[in-house]
């Protein structure tokens, strides 16, 4: 049988290594002794005194957290699902373990209210075109309440919001009727440019004769190397009008001057 002295030695020395902690870089230590906080240990290797000493972990890592979707309605009463993402992390281990129970959790329901809170003073087309600066702002919100709980927010992210089929259809229609009504626009500003271009071409072959003649025999080219088996040739006034004013001349010396001479 084992000596008195070897069990005691026994028990001191698995009393001993009871008390050692290992703590990685990235994790530190809250030591309570009888209740009260004692010390902040770092990584590496660490003792406590057993039975006296209780030590909790903290990791400082960046920590995601993913938020249910949540029912919201909007400020013009469209009624959404929205999901968001949380990316946070402990600054002050100390504060995460005196000031809240357990801070996962309660910085899980503080986004979903702050989500919905923050989601209902806004309408729908402000929701779904300016995401930036509702992160900013649900990041701002969450960051101020969790600081108490040494716990620092770097980034919330809307990740999508999801509108009823009823809205989903307006919304369609809406935009088919944008893209028409830019379409007319554009067409007009084209007739109104071309109309345009044809005033100052019109005021520029008036002023020039030979560029309406030179204008005319290109028209002529064009249509000479056409498949068609009509060709119509358009004949501009100035060409005819001596014809006309030559004609009209000559009926006026043959008419006689007394009507009786026809008789």
């Amino acid at each position: 049988m084992f000596s008195p002295v070897i069990i005691f030695v026994g028990i001191i020395a698995l009393f001993i290594l009871s008390g050692i902690k290992i703590l990685n870089e990235y994790e530190r230590g809250v030591v309570f002794r009888l209740g009260r906080i004692v010390d902040l240990k770092g990584p590496g290797f660490k003792w406590i005194i057993p039975m006296v000493d209780k030590m909790t972990k903290i990791s400082l890592r960046l920590i995601t957290m993913d938020v249910p979707p949540q029912d919201v309605i909007t400020r013009d009463n469209v009624s959404v699902k929205v999901n968001a993402v949380v990316y946070f992390r402990v600054v002050d281990p100390i504060k995460a373990v005196i000031q809240v129970e357990n801070f996962l959790y309660a910085t899980s329901q503080l986004a979903q209210t702050t989500l919905r809170s923050v989601l209902g003073q806004v309408e729908l087309d402000e929701l779904l075109a300016e995401r930036e600066k509702l992160n900013l702002k649900l990041q701002d919100v969450l960051d101020k309440q969790t600081d108490a709980w040494g716990i620092k927010v770097t980034l919330v992210e809307l990740k999508y919001v999801d509108l009823p089929e009823d809205m989903k259809q307006i919304m369609a229609r809406q935009a088919e009727a944008e893209r028409e009504r830019r379409a007319k626009i554009i067409s007009a500003e084209g007739e109104y440019q071309a109309a345009q271009k044809l005033t100052e071409a019109s005021e520029i072959l008036g002023r020039s004769p030979m560029s309406l003649q030179l204008r005319f025999l290109q028209t002529l080219t064009e249509m000479s190397s056409n498949q068609s088996s009509t060709i119509i040739f358009p004949l501009p006034l100035d060409l005819i009008k001596p014809f006309f004013e030559k004609g009209l001349s000559n009926a006026i010396q043959s008419k006689p001057d007394n009507p009786e001479d026809n008789s």
